[in-house]
């Protein structure tokens, strides 16, 4: 964070500057200061209003928040016996930080808050007497350091000040409001700065106290942390042990990859498209067709394929001219008529072209729109079972058993 005697800018606040005293008049002159080519301002007896713009107390509000130490500093000339606040960093009646210093009681207070309430220390000491002096107000955590003319003064435990600052929090130099509080002297080298023993930018000479009660407080949470950490880590670590003892128990199996999924061994699944049931077996896969129970649909029912099951079912049949139509089957009379529910239902249809002569035009059995000669049925998904394969007739697709099966229940979708 500081580098020899330098500072981050991005770590402190130079009030002086932020303030552009040096276009302000009311009640304030610029004169000259402790050291050559410093500026000082002359801050007189009579009102003024010496407070930061909003951008500025946005600023300082940025830089105070989630901090837990920090250091102001001031050099300062204050007229003989008199009193008045050096900086005030309040929200209407309430201060978060407020430097005063009281020549009719020869006393420097801190006024702050802690937990919503207002909290003063006072410091015995005589600042107001008409001479030159450096003071440094240094926070860490609970700790509050004091130095005057490079001296330590003070070193106290106080309660830890509230640092997160509201927005309408402003910053007052000078004074503690528009009518109160007024200083009656000289001011000049104003900062805030954010780094721990921050008086060392005043005073280089000046033993650093390491590491400083916010590090303390810092070092003492990271314990806190890790011990919680490693408390987690051991009961993970536990655990583990517990199920590698597990693990040593086990014994090895073959598994069976079917279309990406993997089987353990003896586990079992259906196959929908091929309506089987399959079992994965050290490793191989087995498979069996379902078995259909034996379907005796009564006389004005028929047995049919319905969509996403294995088995046929009985579905009414539908008579026209003496021709028996199963569900789903048409008839072309002088419309296109199609059995559903053992009724023949009006169906509104457009056939499509035919790329071939109308003498190669086909009707196929039980439909409605002609196709060419030579027409690839099975392609149409036409049913068959697995021992059975799809064979293109003239009119029609039918199920024929491979070689070796024979149909079951006399139908040739299933064979075995």
């Amino acid at each position: 964070t500081a580098v020899g005697f330098g500072m981050d800018p991005d770590l402190q606040i130079d009030i002086i500057t932020e303030l552009d005293l040096v276009n302000t008049t009311l009640g304030v002159t610029q004169v000259s200061g402790l050291h050559n080519a410093s500026k000082a301002f002359l801050f007189q007896d009579i009102e003024r209003e010496i407070h930061a713009a909003p951008h500025v107390s946005e600023k300082l509000i940025q830089l105070f928040r989630n901090k837990s130490e920090f250091t102001f500093l001031a050099t300062l000339q204050q007229k003989a016996s008199t009193s008045g606040v050096i900086l005030s960093i309040r929200e209407l009646e309430h201060s978060y930080f407020e430097l005063e210093s009281s020549g009719l009681r020869d006393e420097i207070r801190y006024h702050y808050r802690f937990n919503g309430k207002s909290r003063t220390e006072v410091f015995p000491y005589r600042l107001a007497d008409g001479q030159w002096h450096k003071i440094a107000v240094s926070l860490s955590a609970s700790h509050l350091l004091l130095h005057v003319d490079c001296n330590r003064i003070y070193e106290r435990i106080i309660d830890p000040p509230e640092m997160n600052l509201t927005p309408e929090s402003n910053l007052w130099l000078g004074q503690r409001n528009r009518k109160h509080g007024f200083f009656k002297g000289v001011i000049q080298d104003v900062k805030v700065i954010f780094i721990p023993n921050g008086y060392i930018t005043q005073c280089p000479n000046l033993n650093r106290t390491c590491p400083t009660c916010s590090d303390f407080l810092s070092l003492v949470q990271g314990i806190m942390d890790l011990q919680e950490l490693l408390a987690k880590m051991t009961a993970k670590l536990n655990y583990a042990e517990t199920r590698l003892s597990q693990l040593e128990d086990c014994h090895c199996e073959k598994t069976c990859q079917v279309n990406g999924l993997i089987y353990r061994d003896k586990d079992s699944w259906v196959e929908d498209d091929h309506c089987r049931n399959c079992t994965c077996k050290s490793g191989v896969v087995e498979c069996r067709r379902m078995s259909c129970p034996p379907l005796d649909c009564p006389p004005d029912a028929l047995p049919v394929h319905v969509e996403s099951q294995c088995c046929k079912i009985c579905k009414a049949k539908c008579i026209y001219g003496g021709k028996v139509l199963a569900e789903g089957q048409r008839v072309l009379t002088k419309s296109c008529r199609e059995c559903r529910n053992g009724v023949l239902v009006k169906v509104i249809e457009t056939c499509p072209p035919l790329n071939c002569s109308e003498k190669d035009h086909v009707l196929p059995e039980n439909q409605c729109c002609s196709v060419c000669r030579g027409h690839n049925f099975c392609a149409e998904g036409h049913r068959c079972g697995e021992n059975s394969e799809c064979r293109n007739w003239n009119t029609k697709a039918t199920c024929e058993c491979k070689n070796g099966y024979l149909s079951v229940q006399g139908d040739s979708a299933y064979c075995e």
